[in-house]
């Protein structure tokens, strides 16, 4: 089964997101307007949408108000993926060229700059205070989380602590505000909207985790990169950082083959070989099941409608996903 059988009751309201996206990113220079429908078209799971539309059947559902505050989402996301692919220096998503590799670095971050504009624009249909102060609390963490990455990268000394802080700024955040946003949107309690939040935050931190495993345990053709890349970047992720604490000749010989200044031909399958063999993928799977099972508990109290059961078949993909 995949992701989007679970939800494709959605389908209709989900196509009209996708207008709005389209109609978002519509430029009059063509450069930004090439740069950002190359982005569009690269496509993606539209999961932060989906978690608005979900949420927001525990309110007033009308999906002509709904739409903004989900496409103002998606734009976030795809914003900080095109400033994500300049920082990686990656050159490929989803197994298509990233901007900054089809176009450069400038055309890249003024393009991400301009996707973030979009989104304070689809923002601006809603006069609720409160959503934007969200929208603009959750867009300083991510960046805040984003310069955590760059500061502690190859840094081979990191705390769990760490790392767990810089993936809620990185994902859970955002997924966390999008079940928030539409519960808010749609005017559900307060209580609810705050049970979808810590909802959408244990999923994301879940979602993630199992992202930093599947970069180790996935192949080039799933993935669309090389396995390892994160780590060949000096993102230290959760399962390498299991497996330097669990015996520290794993630190050596991971700073070892990364510090080295020539990485153009790096052989990643030693270390990766090394992680595996660690208990990094099995210390990691379970941190994850933690966070799930804290999800599946924050959805208590909801009332017992089809989008709950939506809510926790999604939790359950999440955990059990392999690509």
């Amino acid at each position: 089964m995949k992701l989007a059988d679970l939800y494709m009751f959605l389908k209709p309201d989900i196509a009209k997101i996708e207008k709005e996206l389209e109609k978002a990113v519509e430029a009059e220079h063509p450069v930004l307007r090439e740069a950002s429908l190359h982005l569009l078209q690269a496509g993606g799971k539209r999961i932060r949408p989906v978690f608005v539309l979900l949420s927001a059947k525990f309110g007033s559902y009308d999906i002509n108000r709904i739409k903004h505050i989900a496409a103002a989402l998606e734009l976030i996301h795809m914003a900080s993926l095109v400033h994500d692919d300049v920082i990686d220096d990656a050159d490929l998503r989803r197994g298509q060229k990233t901007i900054k590799a089809q176009w450069d670095n400038r055309v890249a971050m003024y393009t991400g700059d301009y996707i973030f504009a979009k989104a304070i624009e689809k923002a601006a249909f809603f006069e609720n205070e409160s959503i934007h102060r969200v929208i603009s609390g959750a867009m300083t963490e991510m960046c805040l989380g984003e310069i955590e990455q760059i500061r502690h990268q190859y840094n081979w000394d990191q705390h769990l602590k760490t790392y767990l802080r810089r993936i809620k700024r990185k994902t859970a955040l955002l997924i966390a505000v999008s079940c928030q946003l539409g519960a808010i949107s749609a005017g559900a309690s307060a209580q609810d909207q705050s049970r979808l939040y810590h909802y959408g935050y244990n999923v994301g931190m879940s979602y993630q985790i199992i992202d930093d495993i599947l970069d180790f345990t996935g192949t080039e053709k799933e993935l669309g990169k090389p396995a390892g890349g994160d780590l060949l970047q000096g993102n230290v992720t959760l399962p390498a950082l299991y497996a330097m604490y669990y015996d520290s000749s794993h630190k050596g010989q991971i700073a070892a083959v990364l510090d080295d200044a020539n990485k153009t031909n790096v052989d990643m399958a030693p270390l990766i070989d090394i992680i595996k063999t660690s208990g990094g993928i099995e210390y990691s799977k379970n941190l994850s099941k933690k966070y799930l099972n804290k999800a599946f508990r924050s959805l208590d109290g909801l009332p017992d409608i089809s989008a709950k059961k939506s809510l926790q078949d999604i939790a359950s993909y999440i955990g059990s996903r392999s690509n």
